[in-house]
């Protein structure tokens, strides 16, 4: 590729958040287990940033490891603690207290901040940590940034910020009720989810 000129644009350094000590807030409960038996036991969570017309917008999703799923999302212009509160509270409206559900993250400062830590021992959720640099660790989030970028970011031109976070939001309905996936026997993330929760 180098001889002829030709550079891969897919799968490019994502945003870090990392600040703080490891291992003081929460221990790696995940221990790179990205199987669920059923919906809400396992999710997993992390930031991406996007760069465009010289401004920045940042995803903050949760995956659910059952159906592959995003569970809620938020989109903003910066990477505030608002940010990952906001989208607690959204996924939080769609299961009861006391699930003990395993909620994995990197060591972003956000997650070690003591807002988000109050507010998922509220509601009875398990927070898990990476180890520091190790993406590995929470390589399904990993990999759905991979496709989000390389089935939209690299391969459309926008407008304008506001066309491309339209388009975002767009990708995010396609990926949760229109992408089949063969591992969930050629369902799409919310049918698998609607049907083990049905089962459940």
């Amino acid at each position: 590729m180098k001889e002829i000129g030709i550079s891969c644009r897919v799968r490019m350094k994502k945003y870090r958040s990392y600040k703080g000590e490891v291992g003081k807030i929460a221990p790696n409960l995940l221990g790179r287990n990205f199987k669920a038996k059923g919906p809400n036991q396992k999710w997993v969570t992390d930031v991406t940033e996007f760069s465009l017309f010289g401004q920045k917008l940042y995803l903050s999703p949760i995956l659910d490891l059952c159906s592959r799923d995003i569970v809620s999302y938020t989109i903003f212009d910066r990477p505030v603690l608002s940010m990952v509160t906001t989208m607690l509270e959204s996924a939080f409206e769609k299961i009861p207290d006391r699930t003990n559900l395993i909620l994995h993250s990197d060591q972003g400062w956000q997650y070690q901040h003591k807002k988000f830590q109050r507010k998922l021992k509220a509601k009875g959720v398990r927070q898990s940590m990476s180890r520091k640099g190790n993406c590995l660790d929470n390589a399904v989030m990993e990999n759905f940034f991979g496709f989000l970028k390389s089935e939209l970011f690299y391969l459309q031109e926008f407008d304008s910020l506001e066309h491309f976070k339209a388009e975002l939001i767009d990708y995010l309905d396609y990926y949760n009720n229109r992408r089949i996936k063969a591992k969930l026997k050629g369902l799409t993330p919310a049918q698998h989810r609607h049907q083990a929760l049905s089962v459940a």
